[in-house]
């Protein structure tokens, strides 16, 4: 994972190759695959589905802006923002992270 991470407004998000010249590379978006199907998660009821197999249940207790998930075994709690299409990198690294040998996160094509 290269890139800066910022800080703005309280907020710390990384911005990936932020230097990287060429619009193609500088566009690419993250995917992030279910290692065990070797699928692309495309949605969130899908991650869902994957989540809930895994022993991650809905959480409602939290901010109503973010889909959040917590595993009753651990102090883990997983946040997501509800708009799937603002689902990038740092999301998919944190479940990644949450969830090893399960997730990895590539270059779409």
């Amino acid at each position: 994972m290269s890139g800066v991470w910022v800080f703005k407004n309280g907020v710390i998000r990384l911005v990936e190759n932020p230097n990287q010249s060429g619009s193609d590379t500088h566009n690419r978006r993250k995917v992030m695959v279910y290692l065990p199907t070797g699928e692309v998660v495309s949605s969130y009821s899908t991650l869902e589905q994957i989540l809930q197999s895994l022993g991650w249940e809905r959480y409602f207790g939290g901010d109503t802006d973010l889909l959040q998930f917590h595993k009753r075994s651990s102090i883990d709690l997983i946040s997501l923002p509800r708009d799937f299409n603002k689902f990038n990198s740092v999301y998919m690294y944190d479940i990644v992270v949450k969830n090893p040998n399960y997730f990895h996160v590539r270059d779409s094509h």
